[in-house]
């Protein structure tokens, strides 16, 4: 399916349509991420001028920082088609094959989200794809065994990882461009929210976008998903217009304080102020403590709190630091005051 036939999907209804719609589709709409911007497009320029397809890219971010996006935009500015899969959908080679031989054309984007989640054989089975442009498909059994080689289309692999750590050395050093996405200022969050605004049709005041942005975490799709929110109380509390009152009452009752934090983030501060005594502790512990799984705290929760100075990670654990006592408004003990 074409990047254009996406939209009017009957599979993109309600907010999945809004969310894509309001993805930028050309490296001049990017907002934010202005190193990254310029070195692909060296990239897509020099790519074109050899009519050779782009290098396999390796995205690797937390959630919600725009790392699909950048593949569709490769797309669009290569002027080719794009196939959307992630690793844990690919279970056997064959999946793979399937996809490569049939789906795909040469110069086309294969995007393979959650990368580092690939099933030991598929990952094997991907690297002749990235290297000679061949599929390898093994037929028989034993000594009667033989090994049938398929030439695959030209293709780009763009793969994407909030984990980039367990990926294995051999599918990373495959990545000839390997790109970290950072975290987003609030002033580039801010032009995000206007964007996606003025796409949706949001009537909006300065201070209520700006209240949004302080709330965002540095994170596109938290932002456009916290308009949308606050947009409903703006038409049910209001007069439709996002101002800042009605920004910091939606937002109060989302859950979320003025340093973006949600009730997760805190619960996740207090356990570690309260029942481990500040730290260290280790992400197994807080997880049973929680009920939650490791990958999301890992994935979802750390690395803003990390980000912003709430969190410190250790050889021996994760440890609070004194902003997190004081935006808790906790004191600590004695033992928590030896830690610092």
């Amino acid at each position: 399916m074409k990047n254009e036939d996406l939209l009017n999907s009957k599979h993109l209804i309600g907010e999945e349509n809004q969310e894509y719609s309001l993805r930028p589709k050309k490296l001049e709409e990017f907002i934010g991420q202005e190193k990254v911007k310029q070195n692909l497009k060296v990239f897509i320029e020099a790519a074109k001028m050899r009519k050779e397809p782009l290098d396999h890219c390796l995205f690797y971010s937390p959630p919600g920082l725009g790392k699909t996006t950048l593949s569709h935009i490769l797309a669009n500015e290569l002027g080719v088609g794009i196939k959307i899969t992630s690793g844990p959908v690919l279970t056997k080679p064959g999946d793979l094959a399937a996809m490569v031989t049939a789906e795909l054309s040469d110069g086309d984007i294969l995007f393979i989200d959650e990368i580092h989640r690939l099933n030991t054989s598929v990952e094997e089975a991907l690297y002749p794809v990235m290297e000679d442009f061949t599929f390898f498909v093994n037929t028989g059994k034993g000594p009667g065994a033989t090994t049938l080689k398929i030439p695959t289309p030209r293709i780009t692999i763009v793969g994407a990882t909030t984990r980039s750590g367990l990926l294995t050395g051999p599918l990373r050093d495959r990545f000839s461009i390997m790109i970290n996405l950072g975290f987003y200022e609030k002033n580039e969050i801010e032009k995000v929210i206007k964007r996606s605004a003025n796409i949706l049709k949001i009537k909006f005041e300065e201070e209520g976008i700006k209240e949004i942005a302080s709330c965002s975490r540095g994170t596109p799709r938290i932002a456009n998903r916290l308009l949308r929110r606050v947009r409903d109380f703006a038409q049910v509390k209001g007069n439709g217009i996002i101002d800042k009152d009605i920004a910091i009452e939606a937002l109060k009752a989302l859950g979320i304080d003025s340093q973006g934090l949600d009730h997760l983030d805190r619960e996740f501060l207090t356990s570690i102020a309260q029942r481990f005594d500040g730290g260290p502790v280790g992400i197994e512990n807080l997880a049973v403590a929680l009920s939650q799984e490791t990958d999301t705290l890992t994935d979802a929760v750390e690395p803003y709190l990390i980000k912003a100075g709430f969190l410190q990670r250790t050889p021996r654990g994760r440890i609070l630091t004194e902003k997190a006592y004081s935006h808790l408004k906790i004191k600590k003990n004695n033992k928590q005051e030896k830690l610092f």
